[in-house]
């Protein structure tokens, strides 16, 4: 089974590693004093408490390995971009141009996508096709089913500061 890379900038694996760092030295002990606890009670085939504790705990063990196995085979990216281009961690305002309605999206890695905020990942059709590109430029967004549509880019805007956004729980 082929594992699948995920583009990661410097900021993601450091937040990533400061969730595991989190699961691994704070939640790991709580939860496993809760199983423990639990299993105090006395009979097993009737103890909720115990079931939800292990559960707990088992869930926190796959989240520290799926974030374990995103570190080892990630794909580090720079978030870096020359001043009048659109890159990692930008805020570009778009004019569709067939319907000349505009909206702000913030240019991110696959794991902080977030369409509900704005946030398009470098991946998505929209983030490929204005990734790279200048003030003023028409882009065109190729889409999976083979339709396409043009996009201008009306403004970008830095932002050197990503520590407000949280990465996707899975």
């Amino acid at each position: 089974m082929a594992v699948k890379s995920e583009n990661l900038t410097q900021s993601d694996i450091e937040k990533i590693q400061a969730e595991i760092d989190e699961r691994k030295l704070v939640m790991r002990p709580q939860l496993i004093a809760a199983v423990k606890e639990a299993r105090a009670q006395g009979d097993l085939s009737e103890n909720f408490e115990y079931y939800a504790a292990k559960k707990a705990k088992n869930e926190n063990e796959g989240r520290i390995g799926y974030l374990e196995r995103m570190l080892k085979f990630a794909n580090i990216v720079s978030d870096e971009s020359a001043e009048d281009e659109v890159g990692i961690n930008d805020f570009v305002t778009i004019e569709f141009v067939d319907d000349h309605e505009t909206e702000e999206y913030k240019i991110v890695t696959s794991i902080r996508g977030d369409s509900l905020k704005n946030y398009i990942s470098t991946e998505s059709p929209l983030g490929r096709a204005v990734t790279g590109h200048r003030e003023g430029d028409i882009c065109s967004v190729s889409l999976d089913n083979g339709g396409s549509y043009e996009v201008k880019i009306v403004s970008i805007s830095k932002n050197s500061d990503d520590s407000d956004d949280a990465l996707k729980t899975f």
